[in-house]
């Protein structure tokens, strides 16, 4: 199991810029990507940005150009660093880890972070 401790999250005006931080720790071994979701008010948790192990990224389209995920695998922290923000960006954030176990897939999600796009 992966243990997962996000910080990052604050309000900040549109146009402004964030990072948000995934800290990974424990069976940190067997993950093989660790992705950024987002969850707005009534809707669903939707995919942002994911990196594998190899360092290969991707993005969905409503961030490409503005956000960009990168890990220190030294620290095994994964950031998000966000830019041009928009207010429709205001959602929680969470960091979810994917790893590769002997039975299958095993998934360990952080605690979620608030980021509020707002003038």
């Amino acid at each position: 199991q992966v243990r997962i401790v996000q910080s990052g999250g604050d309000l900040v005006q549109p146009g402004g810029s964030l990072r948000l931080s995934c800290l990974e720790s424990g069976n940190t071994f067997n993950v093989r990507s660790t992705g950024w979701y987002r969850q707005a008010p009534g809707k669903q948790r939707q995919l942002v940005a994911i990196i594998s192990d190899g360092d290969i990224t991707t993005y969905a389209d409503s961030v490409k150009g503005r956000f960009t995920i990168s890990k220190d695998h030294a620290k095994n922290t994964v950031y998000l660093q966000m830019a041009s923000l928009k207010p429709e960006d205001t959602a929680v954030y969470f960091c979810n880890a994917r790893s590769l176990l002997g039975n299958g897939w095993h998934e360990d999600w952080g605690q979620g972070t608030q980021v509020t796009v707002s003038s």
